[in-house]
């Protein structure tokens, strides 16, 4: 199974250990496409402040980020369970897990990023500012960017088993699954089952749970039917169809009854 997450807008604090290794991090076959967005946002943030903060999209109270991208070369770096925070991450808890859940979720978690394109929780990463949505100057949408890098990379990471995707829509963009692996991806929604609407704040918790369990439980459903019975059987109440056409990805609705 393969857990593709969206990163944190929020990152905890780089560590004082040693610094990057762009050549050690998973998928390789990404390293290029991550040197040039590393090269282009560290000199960017080394340059005119005020430019980096509006190709950026940051506020003046975010300031202080542009001065962190202009380090990342040298900054120390945890590996990236560590560095993304945020609803999901508080929820799906990944040091508080056992040793088996811990070595299930370095094997499945995939998280996606607008300066790294992917990496597993294991890889040590720099704390740092980037979002998918960013348009740099020289290399253009990184959007874009990561479709292309993405294409011949992903589906071998993906293997041949269940694709898990939790990502939110700018990072989906980046990499969908084709024909023989989009048949055995599902994606998730969850809804509030009185309105049946989908609220960001539970639904990024009820993610980053549903991940919890199953890594806890052991769970290894191996296509979307798999996975529908596997999360009835943790507790959740899931709604759920086969696609309407051959190698289009599964839909999977779990509703909550309460906000938490």
């Amino acid at each position: 199974m393969l857990v593709l997450l969206p990163p944190s807008e929020g990152k905890a604090a780089s560590g004082r250990g040693a610094a990057l290794e762009l050549g050690s991090l998973s998928l390789p076959g990404l390293t290029a496409a991550r040197e040039a967005v590393l090269t282009e946002l560290v000199d960017l943030c080394a340059g005119d402040e005020d430019k980096a903060r509006e190709v950026l999209g940051l506020s003046e109270g975010l300031r202080g980020e542009v001065a962190k991208n202009a380090e990342l070369r040298t900054a120390g770096a945890r590996p990236a369970g560590e560095i993304y925070t945020g609803v999901l991450y508080d929820a799906l808890g990944l040091a508080s897990l056992d040793a088996a859940a811990k070595e299930r979720a370095a094997a499945s978690l995939l998280v996606f990023s607008g300066l790294w394109g992917a990496v597993r929780i294991t890889d040590r990463i720099p704390s740092y500012r980037c979002s998918m949505g960013v348009r740099l100057p020289g290399l253009g949408a990184l959007g874009a960017h990561w479709r292309a890098a993405t294409a011949s990379v992903l589906p071998e990471a993906a293997g041949s088993g269940l694709v898990l995707d939790l990502r939110s829509a700018a990072y989906a963009a980046t990499w969908k699954p084709k024909g023989e692996t989009a048949a055995r991806t599902a994606t998730v929604r969850v809804l509030y089952a009185p309105t049946r609407k989908v609220v960001s704040h539970f639904n990024k918790a009820t993610k980053g749970r549903i991940v919890r369990s199953l890594l806890t439980a052991g769970a290894a459903p191996g296509d979307p039917a798999e996975l529908v019975e596997a999360l009835r059987d943790l507790g959740y109440e899931v709604e759920a169809a086969a696609p309407a056409r051959a190698g289009a990805a599964w839909t999977l609705d779990v509703l909550v009854n309460e906000v938490r």
